[in-house]
């Protein structure tokens, strides 16, 4: 456990991002994946059956999207920040706008305000048009 937390400070000390994302279970099981763009980075969720909660229409799991941001949050943080540890969850606050289709949604995280030991983030997520938001989030995290 120790030796996965080392590479996980490593790999954000280095800011590659792929490599944090790697190493983060619940990031490979969805299949989560980033784009960076200087110091943007966008965040992707492919289109996967095994994230959908309405297989009918067919729409993501309201978890899969709110942990897809939340995870955006904090890799963002880490990589950015180059975190000694991962950034620990004190608030989440999630708003649904509108169903996530069975297509790749993607997510960018902005850091609003970073304290000492606290930053907040806004993320927003979409799927075809950048412009309508899917979900949009707050959430407020320690760092150590």
């Amino acid at each position: 456990m120790e030796n996965s937390h080392s590479l996980l400070r490593q790999a954000a000390r280095s800011q590659d991002v792929n490599r944090v994302l790697a190493l983060v279970p619940y990031a490979n099981y969805i299949g989560m994946g980033v784009e960076r763009f200087g110091d943007e980075l966008i965040f992707r969720l492919p289109a996967n059956p095994n994230n959908l909660g309405n297989p009918v229409l067919p729409a993501l799991h309201g978890g899969v999207i709110a942990g897809f941001m939340e995870m955006a949050a904090i890799v963002q943080l880490m990589v950015l920040m180059q975190a000694a540890n991962v950034p620990k969850v004190v608030d989440f606050s999630i708003d649904y706008l509108r169903a996530g289709y069975d297509k790749d949604t993607f997510a960018e995280c902005r850091i609003t305000r970073q304290g000492r030991r606290v930053a907040n983030v806004s993320i927003d997520c979409w799927q075809s048009n950048r412009k309508q938001l899917i979900a949009t989030a707050r959430a407020h995290f320690l760092l150590s």
